[in-house]
Protein backbone atom coordinates (compact mmCIF):
# COMPACT_ATOMS: atom_id res chain seq x y z
CA UNK A 1 0.00 0.00 0.00
CA UNK A 2 1.29 3.51 -1.26
CA UNK A 3 0.95 6.54 1.30
CA UNK A 4 -2.05 7.97 -0.86
CA UNK A 5 -4.19 4.71 -0.46
CA UNK A 6 -3.09 4.89 2.98
CA UNK A 7 -4.53 8.52 3.45
CA UNK A 8 -7.65 7.80 1.43
CA UNK A 9 -8.21 4.52 3.64
CA UNK A 10 -8.06 6.76 7.02
CA UNK A 11 -10.03 9.59 5.66
CA UNK A 12 -12.63 7.65 4.58
CA UNK A 13 -12.95 5.78 8.05
CA UNK A 14 -12.77 9.10 9.90
CA UNK A 15 -15.50 10.68 7.85
CA UNK A 16 -17.72 8.18 8.51
CA UNK A 17 -17.28 8.43 12.32
CA UNK A 18 -15.93 5.03 12.94
CA UNK A 19 -13.21 5.58 15.08
CA UNK A 20 -13.25 4.79 18.57
CA UNK A 21 -9.74 5.12 19.72
CA UNK A 22 -5.83 5.29 18.09
CA UNK A 23 -2.25 5.84 19.34
CA UNK A 24 0.34 7.58 17.24
CA UNK A 25 4.06 6.66 17.75
CA UNK A 26 7.51 5.93 16.86
CA UNK A 27 8.44 9.73 16.16
CA UNK A 28 11.32 9.56 13.36
CA UNK A 29 13.46 12.20 14.93
CA UNK A 30 14.81 10.98 17.96
CA UNK A 31 14.75 14.57 19.13
CA UNK A 32 11.25 15.14 18.81
CA UNK A 33 9.25 17.06 21.66
CA UNK A 34 6.53 14.79 21.42
CA UNK A 35 7.00 11.05 22.19
CA UNK A 36 3.18 9.62 21.33
CA UNK A 37 -0.28 10.98 20.53
CA UNK A 38 -3.68 9.65 21.28
CA UNK A 39 -7.21 10.31 19.84
CA UNK A 40 -10.50 10.00 20.19
CA UNK A 41 -13.67 11.37 19.28
CA UNK A 42 -15.56 13.69 21.73
CA UNK A 43 -19.08 16.17 21.21
CA UNK A 44 -18.45 19.75 21.97
CA UNK A 45 -21.95 21.80 21.66
CA UNK A 46 -23.80 18.94 19.98
CA UNK A 47 -21.01 18.72 17.11
CA UNK A 48 -18.43 16.24 16.52
CA UNK A 49 -14.44 16.40 17.06
CA UNK A 50 -11.50 14.42 17.63
CA UNK A 51 -9.28 15.27 20.35
CA UNK A 52 -5.92 14.56 19.71
CA UNK A 53 -3.67 14.33 23.16
CA UNK A 54 0.09 15.37 22.64
CA UNK A 55 2.16 12.98 24.90
CA UNK A 56 5.70 14.96 25.92
CA UNK A 57 8.40 14.12 27.90
CA UNK A 58 6.60 15.39 31.05
CA UNK A 59 3.05 17.24 30.16
CA UNK A 60 0.04 16.79 27.99
CA UNK A 61 -1.66 18.70 25.68
CA UNK A 62 -4.81 18.56 24.06
CA UNK A 63 -6.35 20.02 21.13
CA UNK A 64 -10.04 19.17 19.38
CA UNK A 65 -10.23 19.49 16.00
CA UNK A 66 -13.36 19.62 13.89
CA UNK A 67 -13.44 16.45 11.36
CA UNK A 68 -11.66 18.38 8.04
CA UNK A 69 -8.86 19.47 10.12
CA UNK A 70 -9.02 16.12 11.72
CA UNK A 71 -8.17 14.07 8.05
CA UNK A 72 -5.60 17.16 7.21
CA UNK A 73 -3.59 16.90 10.62
CA UNK A 74 -3.61 12.75 10.75
CA UNK A 75 -1.92 13.34 7.27
CA UNK A 76 0.91 15.46 8.64
CA UNK A 77 1.84 13.47 11.39
CA UNK A 78 2.97 10.44 9.55
CA UNK A 79 5.67 12.51 8.48
CA UNK A 80 7.12 12.89 11.58
CA UNK A 81 5.94 9.33 13.14
CA UNK A 82 6.04 5.66 11.43
CA UNK A 83 3.37 3.67 14.16
CA UNK A 84 -0.71 4.19 14.65
CA UNK A 85 -3.03 1.80 16.33
CA UNK A 86 -6.52 2.64 15.51
CA UNK A 87 -9.90 1.17 16.56
CA UNK A 88 -12.75 1.58 14.12
CA UNK A 89 -16.33 0.29 15.46
CA UNK A 90 -15.30 -3.00 14.09
CA UNK A 91 -11.73 -3.48 13.29
CA UNK A 92 -7.96 -2.43 14.44
CA UNK A 93 -5.58 -1.15 12.14
CA UNK A 94 -2.06 -1.51 12.73
CA UNK A 95 -0.11 0.62 10.77
CA UNK A 96 3.72 0.57 10.42
CA UNK A 97 5.96 3.01 8.14
CA UNK A 98 9.27 1.94 6.98
CA UNK A 99 12.23 5.19 6.38
CA UNK A 100 11.19 5.00 2.89
CA UNK A 101 7.78 5.30 3.87
CA UNK A 102 6.46 2.07 2.66
CA UNK A 103 3.40 1.34 4.40
CA UNK A 104 2.30 -1.68 5.73
CA UNK A 105 -1.57 -1.88 6.57
CA UNK A 106 -2.72 -4.89 8.83
CA UNK A 107 -6.33 -5.36 9.61
CA UNK A 108 -7.74 -7.10 12.41
CA UNK A 109 -11.87 -7.49 12.63
CA UNK A 110 -13.06 -7.17 16.07
CA UNK A 111 -16.61 -7.37 17.87
CA UNK A 112 -18.66 -4.17 16.84
CA UNK A 113 -17.98 -1.30 19.28
CA UNK A 114 -20.06 1.86 19.97
CA UNK A 115 -18.84 4.78 19.58
CA UNK A 116 -18.69 7.09 22.78
CA UNK A 117 -18.65 10.75 22.13
CA UNK A 118 -19.15 12.34 25.59
CA UNK A 119 -16.75 13.74 27.98
CA UNK A 120 -18.88 11.57 30.91
CA UNK A 121 -18.36 8.30 29.14
CA UNK A 122 -18.10 5.32 30.94
CA UNK A 123 -14.64 3.79 31.04
CA UNK A 124 -13.93 1.39 28.42
CA UNK A 125 -11.87 -0.98 29.70
CA UNK A 126 -9.44 -3.21 27.82
CA UNK A 127 -10.58 -6.48 29.96
CA UNK A 128 -14.11 -5.83 30.25
CA UNK A 129 -16.92 -6.56 33.04
CA UNK A 130 -19.12 -8.98 31.25
CA UNK A 131 -16.12 -11.01 29.92
CA UNK A 132 -14.79 -14.23 31.93
CA UNK A 133 -11.28 -14.30 31.32
CA UNK A 134 -9.80 -17.65 33.55
CA UNK A 135 -7.00 -15.59 35.38
CA UNK A 136 -9.87 -13.19 36.78
CA UNK A 137 -12.04 -15.90 37.75
CA UNK A 138 -9.20 -17.82 39.20
CA UNK A 139 -7.74 -15.07 41.09
CA UNK A 140 -11.42 -14.26 42.75
CA UNK A 141 -11.72 -11.14 41.04
CA UNK A 142 -14.67 -11.78 38.61
CA UNK A 143 -17.23 -14.86 39.33
CA UNK A 144 -17.26 -17.67 36.37
CA UNK A 145 -20.10 -15.63 34.57
CA UNK A 146 -17.55 -13.02 34.26
CA UNK A 147 -18.97 -10.59 36.50
CA UNK A 148 -16.82 -8.75 38.70
CA UNK A 149 -17.06 -9.35 42.43
CA UNK A 150 -18.32 -6.06 43.70
CA UNK A 151 -15.65 -6.14 46.55
CA UNK A 152 -13.57 -6.87 44.00
CA UNK A 153 -14.06 -3.73 41.46
CA UNK A 154 -11.45 -1.24 42.63
CA UNK A 155 -8.87 -4.15 42.02
CA UNK A 156 -10.56 -4.84 38.73
CA UNK A 157 -10.13 -0.91 38.16
CA UNK A 158 -6.73 -1.32 39.24
CA UNK A 159 -5.86 -4.42 36.45
CA UNK A 160 -7.24 -2.32 33.79
CA UNK A 161 -5.08 0.59 34.49
CA UNK A 162 -2.16 -1.48 34.41
CA UNK A 163 -3.11 -3.42 31.36
CA UNK A 164 -3.04 0.68 29.79
CA UNK A 165 0.29 1.02 30.65
CA UNK A 166 1.29 -2.59 29.18
CA UNK A 167 -0.49 -1.25 26.09
CA UNK A 168 1.56 1.27 25.97
CA UNK A 169 4.92 -0.57 25.64
CA UNK A 170 4.12 -2.71 22.87
CA UNK A 171 6.18 0.08 20.34
CA UNK A 172 8.73 -0.68 22.90
CA UNK A 173 9.18 -4.42 23.08
CA UNK A 174 10.21 -6.70 20.31
CA UNK A 175 8.37 -8.60 18.10
CA UNK A 176 10.49 -11.13 16.39
CA UNK A 177 12.02 -13.03 19.33
CA UNK A 178 11.00 -14.00 22.59
CA UNK A 179 10.30 -11.11 24.92
CA UNK A 180 11.89 -11.06 28.21
CA UNK A 181 10.06 -9.89 31.46
CA UNK A 182 11.08 -10.36 35.05
CA UNK A 183 8.63 -8.67 37.94
CA UNK A 184 10.33 -8.00 41.06
CA UNK A 185 8.14 -8.19 44.23
CA UNK A 186 5.35 -9.68 42.37
CA UNK A 187 3.01 -10.94 46.13
CA UNK A 188 -0.18 -12.18 45.18
CA UNK A 189 0.31 -11.35 41.12
CA UNK A 190 -2.78 -10.06 40.18
CA UNK A 191 -1.00 -7.78 37.98
CA UNK A 192 1.71 -10.23 36.55
CA UNK A 193 -0.87 -12.65 35.73
CA UNK A 194 -2.72 -9.59 33.86
CA UNK A 195 0.38 -8.94 31.73
CA UNK A 196 0.83 -12.41 30.96
CA UNK A 197 -2.32 -12.42 29.79
CA UNK A 198 -2.63 -9.53 28.09
CA UNK A 199 0.63 -9.67 25.76
CA UNK A 200 0.35 -13.51 25.78
CA UNK A 201 -3.40 -14.48 25.07
CA UNK A 202 -4.52 -11.13 23.88
CA UNK A 203 -1.94 -9.73 21.42
CA UNK A 204 0.04 -12.91 20.38
CA UNK A 205 3.89 -12.13 21.75
CA UNK A 206 5.96 -15.07 22.31
CA UNK A 207 7.91 -14.29 26.00
CA UNK A 208 8.63 -15.33 29.23
CA UNK A 209 7.92 -13.91 32.71
CA UNK A 210 9.08 -14.24 36.00
CA UNK A 211 7.99 -12.98 39.32
CA UNK A 212 9.96 -13.29 41.92
CA UNK A 213 9.15 -12.64 45.67
CA UNK A 214 10.21 -13.58 49.26
CA UNK A 215 6.91 -15.11 50.37
CA UNK A 216 7.60 -18.90 49.76
CA UNK A 217 3.83 -19.44 50.09
CA UNK A 218 2.56 -16.96 48.07
CA UNK A 219 4.78 -18.12 45.41
CA UNK A 220 4.17 -21.76 45.94
CA UNK A 221 0.07 -20.77 45.07
CA UNK A 222 0.94 -18.27 42.07
CA UNK A 223 3.10 -21.23 40.55
CA UNK A 224 0.13 -23.36 41.26
CA UNK A 225 -2.54 -20.89 39.22
CA UNK A 226 0.03 -20.54 36.57
CA UNK A 227 0.11 -24.78 35.85
CA UNK A 228 -3.39 -25.24 36.26
CA UNK A 229 -4.66 -22.12 33.41
CA UNK A 230 -1.13 -23.53 31.09
CA UNK A 231 0.38 -20.15 31.24
CA UNK A 232 3.53 -21.86 30.31
CA UNK A 233 5.49 -18.96 29.90
CA UNK A 234 5.11 -17.62 33.23
CA UNK A 235 7.20 -18.95 36.56
CA UNK A 236 7.12 -17.58 39.80
CA UNK A 237 10.34 -18.34 42.16
CA UNK A 238 11.46 -17.38 45.40
CA UNK A 239 13.97 -14.91 45.73
CA UNK A 240 15.61 -11.52 46.72
CA UNK A 241 16.45 -8.33 43.87
CA UNK A 242 19.76 -8.71 45.09
CA UNK A 243 20.13 -12.25 44.57
CA UNK A 244 19.10 -12.42 41.05
CA UNK A 245 21.80 -12.99 38.83
CA UNK A 246 20.41 -15.40 35.99
CA UNK A 247 20.09 -12.48 33.18
CA UNK A 248 22.13 -10.63 31.36
CA UNK A 249 19.33 -8.80 29.06
CA UNK A 250 15.63 -8.31 29.81
CA UNK A 251 13.25 -6.61 27.69
CA UNK A 252 10.64 -5.21 30.31
CA UNK A 253 11.42 -4.75 34.63
CA UNK A 254 8.08 -4.33 36.31
CA UNK A 255 8.55 -3.56 40.63
CA UNK A 256 5.36 -2.81 42.22
CA UNK A 257 5.51 -1.99 45.87
CA UNK A 258 9.05 -2.55 46.34
CA UNK A 259 10.13 -1.18 49.97
CA UNK A 260 12.40 2.06 50.34
CA UNK A 261 15.93 1.46 48.18
CA UNK A 262 14.44 -1.80 47.09
CA UNK A 263 12.82 0.31 44.18
CA UNK A 264 16.47 1.70 43.32
CA UNK A 265 18.20 -1.94 43.00
CA UNK A 266 15.17 -3.02 40.38
CA UNK A 267 16.12 0.34 38.47
CA UNK A 268 19.33 -0.20 38.52
CA UNK A 269 19.17 -3.72 37.26
CA UNK A 270 16.52 -2.97 34.78
CA UNK A 271 19.44 -0.08 33.57
CA UNK A 272 22.19 -2.69 33.42
CA UNK A 273 20.24 -5.40 31.81
CA UNK A 274 19.39 -2.67 29.11
CA UNK A 275 15.26 -2.97 29.75
CA UNK A 276 13.72 -1.64 27.17
CA UNK A 277 10.73 -0.73 29.35
CA UNK A 278 10.83 0.22 32.96
CA UNK A 279 7.16 0.07 35.20
CA UNK A 280 7.59 0.84 38.72
CA UNK A 281 5.10 1.87 41.20
CA UNK A 282 7.41 2.71 44.86
CA UNK A 283 6.35 1.76 48.54
CA UNK A 284 7.46 3.47 50.99
CA UNK A 285 10.87 5.76 51.11
CA UNK A 286 13.18 6.24 54.01
CA UNK A 287 16.61 7.08 52.42
CA UNK A 288 15.41 10.20 51.15
CA UNK A 289 13.78 11.10 54.87
CA UNK A 290 16.58 10.40 56.99
CA UNK A 291 19.03 12.60 54.48
CA UNK A 292 17.31 15.59 53.43
CA UNK A 293 19.16 18.85 55.26
CA UNK A 294 17.39 21.89 53.82
CA UNK A 295 17.16 25.16 55.85
CA UNK A 296 15.98 26.93 52.95
CA UNK A 297 13.11 24.97 53.37
CA UNK A 298 12.42 24.75 56.67
CA UNK A 299 8.74 25.80 56.99
CA UNK A 300 7.85 22.90 55.26
CA UNK A 301 10.49 20.47 56.65
CA UNK A 302 9.52 21.36 60.34
CA UNK A 303 6.36 19.18 60.03
CA UNK A 304 7.39 15.48 60.19
CA UNK A 305 4.18 14.58 57.76
CA UNK A 306 5.03 17.15 55.14
CA UNK A 307 8.63 16.48 55.01
CA UNK A 308 7.39 12.11 54.68
CA UNK A 309 5.35 13.58 51.73
CA UNK A 310 7.78 15.64 50.57
CA UNK A 311 10.69 13.40 51.11
CA UNK A 312 8.81 10.98 48.87
CA UNK A 313 7.84 13.21 45.92
CA UNK A 314 11.26 14.48 45.47
CA UNK A 315 12.73 10.64 45.49
CA UNK A 316 10.90 9.73 42.94
CA UNK A 317 11.23 13.29 41.22
CA UNK A 318 15.20 12.23 41.31
CA UNK A 319 14.46 8.57 39.96
CA UNK A 320 13.08 9.62 37.06
CA UNK A 321 15.48 12.42 36.55
CA UNK A 322 18.57 9.41 37.07
CA UNK A 323 16.84 7.39 34.29
CA UNK A 324 16.13 10.39 31.90
CA UNK A 325 20.10 10.63 32.64
CA UNK A 326 21.17 7.99 31.63
CA UNK A 327 18.99 7.43 28.55
CA UNK A 328 15.54 7.24 29.26
CA UNK A 329 11.88 9.06 28.40
CA UNK A 330 10.58 9.21 31.78
CA UNK A 331 7.16 9.96 33.17
CA UNK A 332 5.51 9.90 36.33
CA UNK A 333 2.31 8.93 35.81
CA UNK A 334 -1.29 8.66 38.16
CA UNK A 335 -1.95 5.00 39.31
CA UNK A 336 -5.08 3.24 41.17
CA UNK A 337 -3.55 3.10 44.76
CA UNK A 338 -1.90 0.16 45.52
CA UNK A 339 -3.56 -1.99 48.68
CA UNK A 340 -2.74 -0.55 52.02
CA UNK A 341 -0.78 1.97 51.02
CA UNK A 342 -1.60 5.84 49.92
CA UNK A 343 1.34 5.28 47.21
CA UNK A 344 -0.33 5.68 43.89
CA UNK A 345 2.48 7.03 41.50
CA UNK A 346 3.64 4.63 38.48
CA UNK A 347 7.34 5.60 37.18
CA UNK A 348 7.35 4.72 33.34
CA UNK A 349 10.68 4.65 31.35
CA UNK A 350 11.19 4.06 28.23
CA UNK A 351 14.84 3.27 26.57
CA UNK A 352 15.82 6.01 23.83
CA UNK A 353 19.55 5.89 24.17
CA UNK A 354 19.18 9.92 24.14
CA UNK A 355 20.61 11.07 27.32
CA UNK A 356 20.23 14.33 28.95
CA UNK A 357 22.72 17.08 28.26
CA UNK A 358 25.58 18.58 30.54
CA UNK A 359 23.71 21.55 31.44
CA UNK A 360 20.62 19.32 32.39
CA UNK A 361 22.69 17.00 34.78
CA UNK A 362 24.16 20.41 36.23
CA UNK A 363 20.50 20.93 37.55
CA UNK A 364 19.96 17.94 38.65
CA UNK A 365 23.33 18.12 41.22
CA UNK A 366 21.92 21.31 42.47
CA UNK A 367 18.89 19.75 43.53
CA UNK A 368 20.02 16.90 45.37
CA UNK A 369 22.92 19.74 46.76
CA UNK A 370 20.22 21.83 47.68
CA UNK A 371 18.00 18.55 50.12
CA UNK A 372 21.81 17.23 51.36
CA UNK A 373 21.13 14.06 49.48
CA UNK A 374 23.17 11.58 48.26
CA UNK A 375 20.36 8.63 46.28
CA UNK A 376 21.04 4.90 46.79
CA UNK A 377 20.53 5.17 43.13
CA UNK A 378 23.01 7.55 41.83
CA UNK A 379 25.58 5.61 43.31
CA UNK A 380 23.91 2.38 41.30
CA UNK A 381 24.29 4.08 37.93
CA UNK A 382 27.17 6.33 38.54
CA UNK A 383 29.34 4.67 35.44
CA UNK A 384 26.15 5.60 33.11
CA UNK A 385 26.42 9.07 34.08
Amino acid sequence: MDLQTMHDQLAERLSDKQLISATISQPRLKSSDVKRIKLKPVEIKKEYFIQFEYQHEHVLKHENLSLEEAIAKLTLLFNDFRQALIQFTEEKVQIQLSKKSKVSWKTEQTSSKKVELSHNRKKQYLLEDGVPYPFLVRLGVQNPDGKVKKQKYDKFRQINRFIEFIDDTLAYLPQDRTVRILDFGSGKSYLTFALYHYLRIEKGLNLRVTGLDLKKEVIEECQQIAQDLRYEQLEFLVGDINDYNDESAVDMVVTLHACDVATDMALSRAVKWDAKVILSVPCCQHELNSQIDAPELGIMLQHGLIKERFSALATDSIRAELLSLVGYETQLMEFIDMEHTPKNILIRAYKTGKKLSAGQYERYQQFTSLLSAKPFLENELKEYL
